[in-house]
């Protein structure tokens, strides 16, 4: 069981660096709705603490509605902490119709797509 890297260690699970975004992106396991498309990658034995890197581009809008998206993104991959497998790196991409969704119906149907993505990765 997972839970989110809070206060000082905030940034210790997320993914900061290209290699690690690279690495997700070429031997994860890939899972897409209309939304998002959801990277898998397992680190190993001993990988320690899941982490994030999120990704979202420019067809989705302007900077404020780009930092928007990744915010509500984050907030509700960490919601679903218990459903992660420790020692894994997630990426998180938003496709263009992701900021409809947040603004429509808000965090919470973003995190039932994600929910969804999270069930078909742990099949």
């Amino acid at each position: 069981m997972v839970s989110r890297p809070g206060g000082e260690g905030r940034k210790r699970g997320r993914l900061s660096r290209s290699g690690d975004f690279d690495r997700a992106y070429r031997d994860g396991s890939s899972h897409a709705n209309r939304y998002l498309v959801l990277y898998a990658f397992p680190r190993g034995e001993g990988g320690g603490e899941v982490r994030l890197g999120v990704s979202v581009g420019k067809k989705v809008g302007g900077a404020v509605e780009r930092n928007k998206v990744k915010r509500a993104m984050r907030e509700a991959f960490w919601s679903l902490a218990d459903r992660l497998p420790d020692g894994y790196d997630f990426v998180l991409v938003g496709r263009a119709e992701v900021a409809a969704l947040v603004d429509r119906a808000g965090a919470g149907a973003l995190s039932e797509s994600l929910a969804a993505l999270l069930d078909e990765a742990g099949e």
